[in-house]
């Protein structure tokens, strides 16, 4: 898809300051590069500034966490396209192609041009206000959610999906996920798990009340656009990483995003449905 790799000179390391363990895997995988002459850096996940500007120098940005330290990350490389690898050392760790403990092999096929780059659909989404100035776009690699506040009241929504009205639901909110977000929010509201290379956008109602309408897929070219009808309280969460409240009348609108982000799939890891197969073991039942 116009984009080959390259010989790995250097290396970014996003992580996640407030677990030890990732302060400490950071600290080993800039030993690492020392030892081989590769060029790195490092950086928390979340200062997604600072990532954006060493990103564009550097070859591939290895991600050391959970999936939430993961899904910070993501946002630097939707800005530059630069592929992205995550090391696990979260609980289930979806995102991630290697745990803690392989930190080192991982790196070492990095090096040697042993893995290829799998590319993944995200989403773009912004605010249209009723009667109040637009806000700035957003990304998501998993997805955006619309929903109540804090309060357990539920909201009222009105769904369409390009100029078809698709439903009014009365719920406690709706997640509309990326393939790479199905495994997460929308699989726990009853939504299907999609294979995470397709280009799909998955359209999940949140415990709906009385609604025959569980959870549907659209096409890439489709637009999702979700109004608040009313609400006591209500917002919208962007990969479960920030929360701005939205108020009543206001659209949510959600389109796939065109560029691709592109992850680094190293060779022999394990395949997505054996992954999938591990990793619901590990969820609590």
């Amino acid at each position: 898809m116009g984009w080959c790799r390259v010989t790995i000179r250097r290396l970014g390391f996003a992580y996640n300051p407030t677990i030890d363990d990732a302060v400490d895997l950071a600290e080993r995988a800039a030993g690492w590069c020392r030892m081989r002459g590769i060029d790195q850096w490092t950086a928390p996940a979340g200062e997604t500034a600072q990532l954006v500007e060493e990103l564009p120098s550097t070859d591939a940005l290895v991600v050391l966490g959970g999936d939430g330290t993961f899904l910070r990350a993501a946002m630097a490389v939707a800005e530059v396209d630069v592929p992205i690898l995550g090391i696990n050392l979260g609980k289930v760790g979806f995102l991630s192609k290697a745990e803690a403990d392989g930190l080192e092999p991982v790196l070492e096929q990095l090096s040697a041009g042993s893995w290829d780059v799998q590319e993944r659909m995200a989403l773009t989404g912004a605010v249209l206000p009723a009667g109040r100035p637009a806000g700035e776009p957003f990304t998501a690699l998993n997805d955006i959610v619309v929903a109540r506040g804090s309060l357990a009241r539920v909201v009222h929504l009105d769904v369409s999906i390009d100029s078809t009205h698709l439903a009014s639901f009365i719920a406690d909110g709706l997640v509309i996920s990326s393939p790479t977000g199905s495994t997460g929010y929308s699989f726990s509201a009853g939504g299907p798990i999609l294979d995470p290379h397709s280009r799909n956008l998955v359209v999940t109602p949140i415990a709906g009340y009385l609604s025959a309408l569980r959870s549907i897929v659209v096409s890439p070219s489709q637009v999702v656009r979700c109004r608040v009808v009313d609400a006591h309280e209500a917002l919208v969460s962007i990969d479960g990483r920030e929360d701005r409240r939205i108020e009543v009348g206001d659209v949510v609108e959600v389109r796939a995003l065109e560029r691709p982000i592109r992850f680094v799939e190293p060779h022999g890891a394990q395949p997505f449905w054996d992954l999938l197969r591990t990793k619901v073991q590990l969820l609590p039942s």
